[in-house]
């Protein structure tokens, strides 16, 4: 790891180089080197340590959807044991489209629900390489217009959408944004919440030449869950930003300062502040990819998450005020 202000000249915080410290000192083989089993129960390992302790709320239920190739395990998540018409989150999670599942990610969806106080739907959509590309984008999307329909299952009548997701789940939240702008669902998506998200082609990037080593998520890495989902660069629900964005609905987006993919979610911004969407773009400076599920490490990461969801509230209740006029 990088002596990171000496040899980068990046501003890094005290408590992200303490973690990355910590990660040099474990001296562990890189994810890309492990068998696949391995490399998926490393990511829980790492939440098991590095995450903030979950959040009690009132209801906590493993459900199942419709597929294109069966049924997609979801787990729903709600403050409230019953509630009248509302909105619902929907979670992609992250994990470069190979590794990640509910578990992983179950303390940050309950504080997602806990903070905006709305029911979360957290999809586990199938991964590569055992499932390339498209099936992930194909999983979230029959996932959210199952959800738009408002199904029993639920028990909630469903108003729209808020559809948010980390890294490659912030790639899946794009395009499955997109997909429901160009084909409507029952409800309409009314704010989507990329984190750290996969938008454009990566490879020429400042941030990622900045950051590809000592930074928890390097290029090695990246090339081995880009070789795994084996997507089609050309294709907008592998890269969002070659397709068209133009319906796109208000959007808060966050990027991480020390993060390889930071200028991917720059310059998604700043597509969409041309065509003239509603946006809100927080960088945090100072942290690391990965950061809204390390927040026992790093607690700094909390305050950048309290800012990010009190962004999306601000949005929804822009939308409920409009809908009452």
């Amino acid at each position: 790891m990088p002596d990171t202000e000496a040899d980068t000249d990046h501003f890094v915080r005290d408590d992200t180089r303490a973690f990355l410290a910590m990660l040099e000192a474990m001296n562990g083989p890189n994810m890309e080197d492990m068998e696949l089993g391995e490399a998926r129960m490393s990511m829980r390992a790492m939440g098991s340590i590095a995450e903030a302790d979950a959040q009690d709320v009132a209801v906590v239920r493993d459900l199942t959807c419709p597929g294109p190739a069966g049924e997609i395990p979801l787990r729903f998540y709600d403050t409230k044991d019953t509630r009248g018409p509302t909105p619902v989150v929907m979670f992609f999670h992250g994990g470069g489209f190979v590794i990640g599942d509910l578990e992983v990610y179950d303390s940050l969806c309950r504080e997602i629900a806990h903070q905006l106080d709305l029911p979360v739907v957290s999809v586990d959509y199938r991964l590569a390489p055992e499932a390339p590309f498209p099936a992930a984008p194909d999983d979230c999307e029959a996932a959210a217009r199952w959800v738009a329909s408002s199904p029993k299952a639920l028990d909630r009548e469903v108003t729209g959408l808020v559809i948010t997701g980390d890294s490659a789940g912030g790639n899946l939240t794009i395009v499955t944004t997109n997909q429901l702008a160009n084909e409507p669902a029952d409800v309409p998506v009314i704010v989507q919440a990329p984190i750290y998200p996969i938008a454009d082609d990566i490879s020429q990037h400042q941030s990622l030449k900045d950051f590809a080593e000592g930074f928890l998520l390097d290029s090695k890495t990246m090339g081995w869950f880009t070789r795994s989902y084996a997507g089609d660069a050309d294709d907008p629900r592998h890269t969002p930003m070659v397709g068209d964005c133009s319906n796109t609905p208000p959007t808060v987006i966050c990027t991480a300062g020390l993060d390889p993919l930071r200028d991917s979610g720059r310059n998604y911004a700043a597509h969409l502040i041309q065509q003239g969407t509603e946006v809100s773009y927080f960088e945090f400076p100072g942290i690391i990819h990965g950061f809204t599920t390390l927040r026992k490490a790093i607690p700094s990461g909390q305050a950048d998450l309290d800012t990010f969801l009190a962004a999306i509230k601000v949005k929804l209740d822009a939308f409920q005020q409009g809908g009452a006029n």
